[in-house]
């Protein structure tokens, strides 16, 4: 469940957004932005796993938390631009995403096979 807690916060977001008249295009942009980068930290950590050297774990680790922070970030940013009111929707989302979802892996850290 942990594993999963992000998409569940994404799900459940929804709802609070309409209830609260917030911009669903805001919403919308969020959720794209979250479901972007997880796909592609997903996709990286695969790749890391895979590799027997730590320098390419380690970069490919580093890189894409870097990456994916800016990729979101500017995204954020641009969004914003267009309409104040989505770019926040949208920030605020992704902030309630990725507080569960950070939350989760600290809890679930120790419990993962291979964790020291």
């Amino acid at each position: 469940m942990l594993r999963v807690l992000d998409l569940v916060v994404l799900a459940l977001a929804f709802p609070i957004f309409v209830a609260a008249d917030f911009p669903l295009w805001g919403y919308a942009a969020g959720a794209a932005l979250w479901l972007a980068q997880r796909a592609v930290q997903v996709l990286l950590d695969r790749r890391a796993a895979a590799s027997d050297d730590p320098r390419t774990v380690v970069g490919l680790a580093a890189g894409s938390m870097i990456g994916r922070g800016w990729l979101v970030a500017l995204s954020i940013f641009g969004i914003g631009l267009v309409d104040e009111d989505y770019g926040l929707a949208a920030a605020v989302l992704f902030i309630a995403i990725f507080t569960a979802y950070f939350s989760a892996r600290m809890i679930a850290r120790p419990f993962e096979e291979g964790a020291r």
